[in-house]
């Protein structure tokens, strides 16, 4: 991080809020020592004279960088609050494409989350055009995966209907590849969220949702998705997951063909005050 000396006023909004303690003040200006520096930054945005940038233009473009406006960055809480309630999971998709200008907004949600000591660990995979093919290695994995529930005694009984659940998704998907789909519904899209550290991938995951329904389009988290990534190498292998990465979610997205009418009931939140 650069700071301009011309323009910098000696406020110290910087330095305190610095996490990291990486500000120094010297003659009464700023000084960005880059010795701890995690590139969050507060710095910039804090500013009031604009009087800091960033020293890595290949990284971290100052071009992105908007002035806070309030009737383009505030939401009303009664709003937000009704738009999270509305939201469904769907399951029911129209054979339609999501436009490429669509899928990068949803990326950019989940680029914009805050990450654990910024260190932005957070990927993505898109699938497109080779969702059948994973869909028939992860079918065939839970398969393989009902069969040893299914002959192993200890075996949960509440899990069992999971086991004849996907022994009937595979034998459907061999007997006809194309015909019914439960696993993904027939979406046109897949969005695989990776990350090292499970939190920053799971902020992202629910940011990038609230895009989703705000484009007005749809989606739910495959569990089965996961579940067959867990137990079988080669699915990590088709999706490129790297050394240390975890796989945190499967986002199943694509235009509802159903239109919800109104929010559902909830439990009453389990609180502990202190």
């Amino acid at each position: 991080m650069i700071v301009d000396r011309d323009k910098c006023i000696g406020c110290t909004l910087c330095k305190q809020d610095c996490i990291v303690s990486d500000i120094e003040m010297i003659d009464k200006k700023a000084h960005i020592r880059n010795l701890t520096c995690i590139k969050c930054g507060h710095c910039i945005a804090i500013c009031p004279v604009k009087a800091v940038s960033c020293d890595d233009e290949e990284e971290y473009s100052m071009e992105e960088v908007m002035p806070y406006e309030k009737e383009e960055f505030t939401i009303d809480a009664d709003k937000l609050m009704n738009f999270m309630k509305f939201r469904r999971s769907v399951r029911l998709f129209k054979q339609q494409d999501v436009e490429e200008e669509k899928i990068e907004k949803i990326i950019e949600a989940g680029r914009f989350t805050q990450t654990s000591t910024n260190i932005q660990d957070v990927s993505y995979t898109v699938v497109k055009d080779n969702i059948q093919e994973l869909r028939g290695v992860i079918l065939g994995t839970l398969n393989m995966m009902a069969d040893k529930m299914l002959s192993n005694e200890e075996t949960p009984k509440h899990l069992l209907k999971y086991a004849h659940m996907w022994k009937r998704m595979y034998d459907s998907f061999v007997e006809n590849p194309n015909g019914e789909d439960k696993l993904f519904f027939k979406a046109p899209l897949l969005i695989i969220v990776k990350a090292q550290n499970e939190i920053d991938g799971g902020l992202a995951s629910a940011k990038m949702e609230l895009m989703v329904d705000a484009l007005g389009l749809g989606t739910y988290f495959s569990g089965f998705f996961e579940r067959a990534a867990a137990m079988n190498p080669k699915i990590g292998e088709m999706i490129g997951l790297k050394e240390g990465e975890k796989i945190i979610s499967c986002m199943v997205i694509g235009y509802p063909r159903v239109e919800y009418k109104r929010t559902v009931p909830r439990k009453e939140a389990r609180i502990t005050r202190m």
